[in-house]
């Protein structure tokens, strides 16, 4: 991967790679790779082999010779579409997915990454920055703790119970996926003044959760601007909603525990 990766307390080998050569605004707001511009790759072992996830953040032009480089070398793209609405220069997401060696998907993915403008590894380390929102009190309301990385809260909420990861032509059986290979619901809250912070993330939902949850967004001043799938093989199949506002800070933090009471999700220990 030619970048250092990091091991997850749920097991996953996980990359992070934010695209912090780009500059982004979305409707006008200048948004921190962290907060939106993310991409990542993560790898579990199963036997012998390794289940892939990832996500990548690519701008239009760099997206047809990743896709043609991924499928060469046997690495599955699940899904490619938006995350936000408004966004100068337009910015696309491609999600990537499959099992076999895990060196020889590194190689793919590398590979693939190098017909992209995505940075190598330690470039642009970000120095933290003192948040001008009450986290505190934002984590009270969400109900989970965050944590803080480039400038944004993050939050990252497991469902009650993990979706697993089918075998072959099997829908049942399969290895549970890793809550930090991008099933649990990401949640981030990028500062401004005032007490302000714009948000976005995705909630991961199954079918009958959906509407009560874009009910819950839009009844709260929370725009969504996304909903789609990510993975083929993924059971029970879930449905991912992003999700766009920039107000005051704790009023958003209500907004997003009213949607999150609407998903079985892990309650914080």
């Amino acid at each position: 991967m030619n970048r250092p990766g990091e091991v997850q307390p749920d097991g996953a080998f996980k990359f992070s790679m934010p695209r912090k050569d780009l500059k982004v605004t979305v409707g006008g707001t200048p948004i921190k790779a962290g907060f939106a511009l993310g991409s990542w790759v993560a790898f579990k072992k199963m036997g012998n082999d390794a289940m892939l996830m990832g996500d990548l953040v690519l701008i239009e032009d760099e997206v047809s010779p990743v896709m043609k480089k991924l499928l060469e070398g046997g690495v599955q793209v699940t899904a490619l579409h938006n995350h936000v609405l408004h966004e100068t220069p337009r910015v696309m997401y491609m999600h990537i997915g499959g099992t076999g060696d895990p060196v020889k998907l590194a190689q793919t993915i590398n590979a693939a990454l190098d017909l992209s403008k995505t940075p190598p590894g330690g470039a642009g380390a970000s120095s933290e920055e003192k948040l001008s929102i009450d986290q505190a009190q934002i984590e009270q309301v969400i109900g989970h703790k965050g944590k803080v990385k480039g400038g944004v809260l993050q939050f990252n909420i497991p469902r009650a119970k993990a979706p697993t990861f089918s075998m072959g032509d099997s829908l049942t059986g399969g290895p549970e996926i890793p809550n930090s290979m991008g099933v649990g619901q990401a949640i981030n809250f990028q500062p401004a003044s005032g007490g302000k912070a714009a948000i976005t993330g995705d909630f991961v939902l199954i079918a009958k959760e959906v509407i009560p949850v874009m009910r819950a967004l839009r009844d709260n001043g929370i725009e969504v601007t996304a909903l789609h799938s990510h993975m083929l093989d993924d059971e029970p199949h879930l449905f991912f909603m992003h999700f766009w506002a920039n107000a005051d800070a704790v009023k958003l933090a209500q907004g997003l525990r009213a949607a999150l009471d609407k998903v079985d999700i892990k309650k914080e220990q």
